[in-house]
């Protein structure tokens, strides 16, 4: 990713803009055929050097016309005179960074594929494997921790969604000029902006003023902080179920050298998923100065270049990082079926109290009333320390309705999951595994 928004990179695509624009003039008949060749063959960064576009820039201050120049002064005598014709800054500008974007989201794309691919595995590994839901950090009802994985695999499938179907709206580039009209490209500047675009494989504005509407690229970061914030998400999770206390999860930990603290030599810390949680908050953050880009003055300013050249790279490589962390821990992460069994245990059939009310409602008790002596059980059951089925069968009303078989058949939490195996083999097919 870092490669795809290298400064060598951003000038080689800036020269593939210059070509095409070349190639299009002369199949309109604007230049002879000959010189747009001409011009094409030296549009790279091994003719128009990095280092010369440097030297030039210093003594123009400004790096789109020293690459015009660079380029034009390896042009024929012919051809260097049409180089950039008709063409503003921002043509060549926002055209790159259409490239430059396709290819960041195709790389976006591996990765969530992959991180679907990752989690969808594990949701089939642990399918039946049983343990806590928790709501408000408390203790809930029973789920499995393959639904768990199963949702986020879902997630995962929303979010290449959302960049799949913003990607036509995002990668679009502009031959038009300085205000948009196409005046100074001539009578033909709409078949020659379209065929710009269609030898680089990308959409344009149909109308526009001197830049690429901003919106544009609001959207693609707004997506981004929407994946990042998914695996912000996942992470945080991780985070809570490594908790000594719960102890169900780990990050992989590396027995033999790796260190968790440099004190506390017992730790072992979760510090990828942290990593990623905190990288996220940056990611989110670069949405601000994303939505104030898009109002300027007029057909275009300058207050948004500036911060483009920061936050579209950035949110890109933290992207694309955030998400290679996220595969490698899920990748690697220790499950511990056992102890998600304890922590049931532990909670004395707390847990089951929302069973046995239904168990209770299906026998023809009314749920209200079921509610009040299932919670009053389980009040009774929490101040004296014994097991939810003590303070349960001790009540009249409910040895009228069930059996004691039925009470234990109530009380087991692997026949209280309902649905979720049936949801993670639905989710299975959906993301394709």
């Amino acid at each position: 990713m870092k490669s795809i928004f290298s400064e060598e990179q951003r000038l080689r695509r800036l020269l593939e803009v210059e070509a095409a624009l070349a190639m299009a003039h002369a199949k309109v008949g604007n230049i002879p055929m000959a010189d747009a060749e001409n011009i094409a063959k030296h549009a790279n960064v091994e003719t128009a050097t990095i280092n010369r576009v440097r030297e030039i820039e210093k003594e123009t201050g400004h790096d789109v016309m020293a690459m015009i120049m660079a380029l034009s002064e390896k042009c024929s005598p012919t051809a260097k005179k049409y180089v950039h014709l008709g063409a503003t800054s921002s043509d060549m500008l926002d055209t790159a960074t259409a490239l430059q974007l396709r290819d960041a989201i195709s790389t976006i794309e591996v990765d969530l594929r992959e991180l679907m691919k990752v989690l969808a595995e594990l949701a089939k590994k642990y399918r039946d494997t049983v343990m806590l839901g928790r709501t408000h950090g408390q203790a809930a009802t029973p789920i499995t921790f393959g639904l768990k994985m199963a949702v986020y695999a879902l997630e995962v499938k929303r979010q290449l969604d959302r960049l799949f179907e913003a990607k036509n709206r995002i990668c679009v580039g502009k031959m038009s000029g300085a205000v948009g009209t196409g005046a100074a490209i001539g009578p033909k500047a709409l078949e020659i902006q379209r065929l710009v675009m269609e030898s680089l494989g990308l959409n344009y504005e149909e109308a526009s003023g001197q830049t690429v509407g901003r919106d544009r690229y609001a959207e693609l970061i707004a997506i981004l902080a929407n994946i990042c914030s998914s695996a912000d998400k996942f992470a945080t999770e991780i985070r809570n179920l490594q908790r000594s206390e719960i102890g169900e999860i780990a990050e992989a930990f590396g027995r033999e050298k790796q260190v968790g603290s440099s004190t506390m030599s017992h730790k072992e810390n979760p510090v990828t998923s942290e990593n990623i949680c905190g990288l996220a908050r940056v990611v989110r953050g670069l949405l601000g100065p994303a939505f104030e880009n898009i109002p300027y003055w007029h057909e275009r300013d300058l207050t948004q270049s500036s911060t483009e050249r920061f936050i579209i790279p950035h949110s890109c490589i933290l992207t694309d990082d955030i998400l290679s962390k996220t595969i490698r821990v899920f990748s690697n992460l220790r499950v511990f079926p056992e102890r998600m069994k304890e922590n049931i245990e532990k909670t004395k059939g707390q847990v089951m109290a929302e069973s046995v009310m239904i168990a209770l409602v299906r026998k023809g008790m009314g749920r209200q009333e079921a509610h009040k002596i299932t919670r009053d059980a389980a009040m009774l059951a929490r101040e004296k320390g014994v097991h939810l089925r003590n303070t349960l069968f001790q009540n009249n009303e409910i040895k009228k309705l069930l059996t004691e078989s039925e009470l234990d058949n109530a009380l087991d939490p692997i026949a209280y999951i309902g649905s979720a195996r049936e949801i993670v083999d639905n989710v299975l097919k959906i993301c394709g595994q």
